[in-house]
């Protein structure tokens, strides 16, 4: 067996680095468990030359292995333990695009990039082409997209990017970002849609379509991404995706009414809980059998249990054992967020 010590990130924000620690010990165990045949052992915290580390022992990792792992929402580096010494091992992440593309955005509001990460890391890791996470160019929808943080972190993946919100100024703003990034960073694409959608004269949304592609070369041999987002109610959204062609839909529950979703028997819903039990049969029928969908949620205003039992009801199965039932945290006074992750069975 061979001992590591895995260096958190430092760029956590100081409530989330409170949780850090915990959160990376139990995205360790899902890699772990999911697509590393659960050779990792340990978990450790240890604390060498004055710094915090996740320790852990397995068998000479290969260099797979390692591409997985740097994967990992909150890794900054990885060493293997030698006596008393630390020996760098590099890392080969997914990574496609640079990192600004995740960080250069602030606004209030905004999620915790590594927690992004990590949700999205779960859900991918619970479907069914977990094996898959390094070749697989998996479509993700986020329904709940906001500024497109998700997205974002799809696109850095190498990943079809889709996503839904409500909120026009959102979707106004991320259009704006994303289009001048990709300028700005001359990355070939291609816009193919923007403007409004019309159904029968009548204007039901909007929405932006881009084809991109982190070369000319990739570009050239159609090794192209697609990012799509309407701005629309996510309840509406198998109105602009076909059923069964999304691989994992991914959602942070905001707070707040500008996230909210209108449905012609209630208006407009404020909570968690509601919009998950009218837009989860929705987001269940985009994913194709074998997909997951993980949301995250504030506990205080929808308990965990009634959360759970929403996505049963849209014929979902819970993630509710191991490491999957671990991701619940602290992110301020008014909020401890919690993970669900459930799977369209094949």
């Amino acid at each position: 067996m061979t001992a590591y010590a895995l260096l958190i990130s430092p760029g956590t924000n100081r409530v989330y680095a409170d949780s850090a620690v915990d959160l990376t010990r139990t995205e360790l165990a899902l890699f772990s468990e999911a697509v590393l045949g659960g050779r990792i052992g340990g978990g450790e915290v240890a604390t060498i030359g004055g710094v915090r580390y996740v320790t852990f022992e397995a068998d000479a990792l290969s260099p797979r292995d390692l591409a997985l792992i740097g994967n990992m929402s909150s890794v900054f580096a990885l060493f293997e333990r030698v006596g008393d010494l630390l020996r760098p091992v590099e890392l080969d992440p997914l990574d496609r695009y640079d990192d600004d593309l995740i960080t250069i955005q602030k606004y209030a509001g905004k999620t915790n990039e590594q927690f992004t990460k990590l949700l999205l890391n779960a859900t991918l890791l619970a479907s069914a082409w977990a094996d898959e996470l390094l070749e697989r160019r998996f479509r993700v929808l986020d329904p709940l997209c906001g500024r497109g943080t998700t997205l974002n972190q799809a696109l850095m993946y190498g990943f079809d990017a889709a996503g839904v919100d409500l909120d026009q100024k959102d979707f106004e703003a991320y259009q704006a970002f994303i289009t001048t990034w990709l300028k700005r960073k001359r990355v070939k694409h291609r816009v193919l849609e923007s403007g409004p959608i019309r159904r029968e004269r009548q204007v039901v949304g909007r929405r932006l379509r881009v084809e991109l592609a982190p070369s000319k070369e990739e570009q050239r041999a159609g090794a192209v991404q697609l990012l799509d987002v309407v701005n629309a109610d996510t309840t509406r959204a198998g109105e602009f995706f076909r059923p069964g062609t999304v691989d994992v839909v991914v959602a942070d529950a905001p707070y707040g009414v500008q996230h909210g979703s209108r449905t012609p028997a209630k208006g407009l819903a404020r909570d968690p809980l509601a919009l998950l039990t009218a837009a989860a049969p929705v987001w269940a029928g985009l994913l194709r059998p074998g997909g997951a969908l993980g949301i995250s949620w504030n506990t205080y205003v929808a308990r965990r249990e009634d959360a759970a039992k929403a996505l049963a009801n849209a014929g979902l199965t819970v993630r509710d054992e191991g490491p999957w039932a671990q991701l619940r945290h602290r992110v301020d006074q008014a909020i401890i967020r919690d993970v669900l992750v459930a799977t369209k069975p094949a």
